[in-house]
């Protein structure tokens, strides 16, 4: 599968479910025994704690398997992936920080951080994920703008990403000489500076989109900005756009002074 079809995205997860089967189900058929395993997993991934969405990564690549399996590979006689349920996730967050929030936020980066700081800012000035900052080289820069090429993105898909002008100096050494790592441990003593341990690295993504909405943004433009493969998962940012209210305000009907119109 990892050789045959284009899974950059998925890999992790591929990997995963294969060690997982390797332990805990070694030597299973593809077929209904592959399904039986699958659900023993899917309680084991729940019973640990893990998101509903890290478990429904974990579930896709069992059902694209049994997919191929039956559709391309000939392997089975019965189309299986369907009998494989994906819960939808509740673990949606909502944490948007204002403008002002944001600087507070990046002012409480320790001194000693100053290459993650960099790297912390450029998250907030570009909805980038941590993986595709850290993964920045100097070629990725071109005309005012990051271009990610597919292998850099999470959903295998090339991404344009304008820069202000507070962006720009913030790429003049690349790759940034730091590890995942020590970004993180940069943010988590910021966020307890300021007394929000419940900010996350991800949450500067949803900021970003948000503070875009809450300017008139399109999101249709928000979607590309931030990669998603559909507008339903941007559409949670519709709340924070102002303008969609005042266009529908326009439209709405007038009933009290209908009477008064035709006196």
């Amino acid at each position: 599968m990892v050789s045959e079809y284009d899974v950059r995205s998925q890999k992790q997860h591929i990997l995963l479910v294969a060690r997982w089967m390797d332990e805990h189900a070694p030597g299973i058929i593809i077929g209904q025994e592959l399904l039986d395993a699958t659900r023993r997993m899917q309680k084991a991934l729940k019973e640990k704690g893990l998101a509903q969405s890290t478990i429904n990564n974990r579930i896709q690549v069992v059902k694209r398997v049994l997919s191929l399996s039956y559709r391309e590979w000939d392997w089975i006689d019965l189309p299986l992936d369907g009998k494989l349920r994906k819960p939808s996730p509740k673990n949606e967050r909502h944490v948007y920080l204002s403008e002002l929030e944001l600087a507070e936020l990046l002012e409480a980066v320790p001194e000693r951080y100053q290459v993650e700081r960099k790297v912390i800012l450029l998250a907030m000035l570009t909805g980038m994920r941590r993986g595709e900052l850290m993964a920045l080289e100097p070629r990725n820069v071109y005309n005012g703008r990051i271009v990610l090429k597919p292998n850099q993105t999470k959903n295998g898909k090339p991404r344009v990403i304008p820069l202000s002008e507070e962006a720009i100096p913030l790429l003049e050494s690349l790759p940034f000489a730091t590890t995942g790592d020590r970004v993180r441990g940069a943010f988590e003593r910021a966020r307890e500076a300021i007394g929000r341990p419940d900010i996350r690295f991800h949450d500067m993504r949803h900021c970003y989109a948000s503070l875009l909405a809450s300017k008139g943004e399109s999101l249709t433009s928000i979607r590309d900005l931030l990669g998603h493969s559909s507008l339903t998962v941007t559409s949670r940012y519709a709340h924070a756009d102002p303008t969609r209210w005042d266009s529908v305000i326009a439209k709405l009907p007038r009933i009290g002074n209908q009477m008064a119109t035709k006196h």
